[in-house]
């Protein structure tokens, strides 16, 4: 299986590809939507209005074979991913071709067999881990406002317990919480930290809305205000580091704190705050087979169906030199979470930062 030190050795290379365009490197971080289809009707969200030429679980085996090793984290994304048939299958060549150290799967809690369907995964990947991530955007009726489905947050909190029981069974099982901060839900994002609190997850996650063209969300006004977000962020901070972590915890809290501080900079400034990545180490594969550097952009890099479903040749091709140049430019911005976290990765600031917080929550402990 891949291993965190092995993406840590791999950090200067990607720095060499982004500056020199040498050595070629695949991505280390993959989203894979397989479909648009969502029995969500979210406030932030029109992705489930939206029908593809969806690529069949055959032609994923071969573009996934194509990636080797190379990947460390993939997300199994949507419309909602466990309503995908085949959602078990691909998670099981994600494993056979790929090794990945984490799986990532968002979920809206809605699916009754959503539950026998991450066992199935789980049983088939004992060596990765394997994240659920509940959404939540509300308590109560305000959850079934924002996603549109009347009972929402009754069926969440069910499947909350279902994949808690679950957890019990398997080391490798992370249950999570993850928000959407947008205008509907930023007014009562502490509600959101004190239910997450005693709810029994293994942790609580946010990240704001944004326009994108994956989403069509694209001049909707969902994302809040610099203003309002940081007033609500820093509550969450707070909360973050008021908490005793230990282990691979502490090491994801230090980067989601980081996370929090890079998008209130980033809706300040209105800059590409720290060096992207997306197009050199990360990317996305849309449910038609379109390769995309990123979900905001969306630029369509080439699809695999005309390039023998190899990854490499879109990856290392021409198309995509006009948007790294773009990108490297700093011709966008955006807080997207899935990239920003392999961006901080990569970037020197932050990882000593993360450093020197570890050292001096290791020596705190020693003193307790």
């Amino acid at each position: 299986m891949n291993s965190m030190l092995g993406v840590l050795a791999k950090i200067p290379l990607f720095q060499a590809y982004r500056r020199l365009g040498w050595p070629k490197m695949l991505p280390i971080n993959i989203t894979l939507s397989p479909s648009p289809k969502c029995n969500s009707r979210c406030l932030t969200c029109n992705i489930w209005m939206k029908r593809e030429n969806e690529l069949t679980i055959e032609e994923w085996d071969k573009a996934l074979d194509s990636l080797g090793t190379a990947p460390y984290w993939f997300t199994i994304s949507g419309g909602e991913p466990l309503m995908y048939p085949k959602v078990v299958e691909l998670a099981k060549l994600v494993y056979k071709h790929n090794k990945p150290g984490i799986i990532n799967i968002p979920t809206n809690g809605i699916l009754r067999s959503g539950p026998e369907r991450v066992r199935a995964i789980l049983e088939a990947c004992p060596d990765s881990q394997l994240i659920i991530n509940l959404s939540l955007d509300g308590v109560g009726e305000k959850h079934d406002f924002i996603r549109g489905v009347a009972g929402n947050f009754e069926k969440f909190e069910e499947r909350l317990e279902q994949y808690l029981d679950l957890r019990r069974e398997f080391p490798n099982f992370v249950v999570g919480i993850h928000s959407v901060v947008s205008v509907f839900s930023v007014g009562h994002l502490d509600e959101l930290i004190a239910y997450a609190d005693q709810s029994g997850a293994d942790q609580f996650i946010t990240e704001i809305a944004e326009p994108r063209i994956e989403l069509d969300t694209v001049g909707l006004p969902i994302t809040p205000s610099p203003e309002e977000y940081a007033a609500a962020i820093d509550r969450l901070i707070t909360y973050v580091e008021s908490k005793s972590y230990k282990g691979v915890a502490k090491i994801t809290e230090a980067f989601r704190v980081e996370y929090y501080k890079l998008v209130k900079r980033i809706l300040d400034e209105q800059d590409q705050v720290i060096a992207c990545y997306a197009g050199w180490a990360s990317a996305q594969i849309y449910a038609d087979g379109t390769v995309w550097p990123c979900c905001v952009r969306a630029d369509d890099l080439g699809n695999l169906r005309e390039h023998e479903y190899d990854f490499g040749k879109i990856w290392f091709g021409e198309k995509i030199k006009e948007v790294r140049r773009s990108i490297k430019a700093k011709e966008c911005y955006c807080p997207l979470a899935n990239a920003s976290y392999t961006n901080m990765l990569m970037d020197v600031p932050t990882m000593s930062r993360v450093s020197l917080k570890m050292g001096t929550t290791d020596r705190t402990d020693k003193a307790d």
